[in-house]
């Protein structure tokens, strides 16, 4: 029997919540189920971990694996998708291939084995996490292009509420349909406010 670890991973906590985590455990254990002579032998999660900011070396999971590779303890790395494994394209596509000169097979859910018998395997390889990364990184630019509309447009993204203002109940609800609260001023703070921007510009 080939001996198989499973590696899970979401990039946010709030993921979890959403079954993204149970989601890709399913996945990997109908997936191994399909093999006859594979036997899963250790499930690992990563909650809150980015595969594009944080580098393989200080993920503790990847960490784990390699030592676990190194005195072959396992046969077969199993993930949802290999951008679990990571999606830096400076990084990653070397982190598999070395799991693979290790002898430890590397398999996705969805794309199959990972091999590198040929040169075109190698750039298949890279490609494939070149993308993952441009994926990452324009899901940042979105992110925050958005975070900036909603300063303009006056809204609160949370965590402390500004001296001045309030937080109230406007009828607006987030892609949830959830009510959310949005910043009102409040007229006894503004008054200070005010007071302290005319002893500032004019007053010196």
């Amino acid at each position: 029997m080939k001996r198989v670890i499973c590696l899970y991973r979401v990039s946010t906590v709030g993921q979890v919540d959403h079954d993204d985590i149970p989601m890709q455990k399913l996945a990997c254990r109908e997936y191994a189920a399909t093999h006859p002579d594979w036997e899963i032998v250790d499930e690992i999660s990563e909650k809150g971990v980015s595969g594009y900011k944080v580098s393989t070396n200080a993920r503790d999971a990847i960490v784990e694996i390699k030592k676990r590779a190194i005195t072959h303890q396992f046969d077969v790395l199993l993930v949802f998708m290999f951008d679990r494994l990571g999606r830096r394209d400076d990084e990653t596509p070397f982190v598999v291939q070395w799991f693979v000169q290790q002898g430890i097979e590397v398999w996705s859910t969805r794309e199959g084995e990972q091999r590198f018998d040929t040169h075109v395997d190698k750039l298949l390889n890279y490609i494939r996490f070149w993308q993952a990364s441009g994926e990452s990184e324009k899901t940042a630019i979105r992110v925050r292009t958005k975070h900036s509309q909603m300063i303009q447009e006056g809204q609160w993204r949370g965590g402390f509420v500004p001296y001045g203002y309030r937080l109230e109940f406007q009828g607006r609800t987030d892609k949830k349909n959830k009510p959310v609260r949005d910043l009102m001023i409040d007229e006894e703070e503004g008054k200070v406010v005010k007071e302290i921007f005319h002893l500032l510009t004019d007053e010196g």
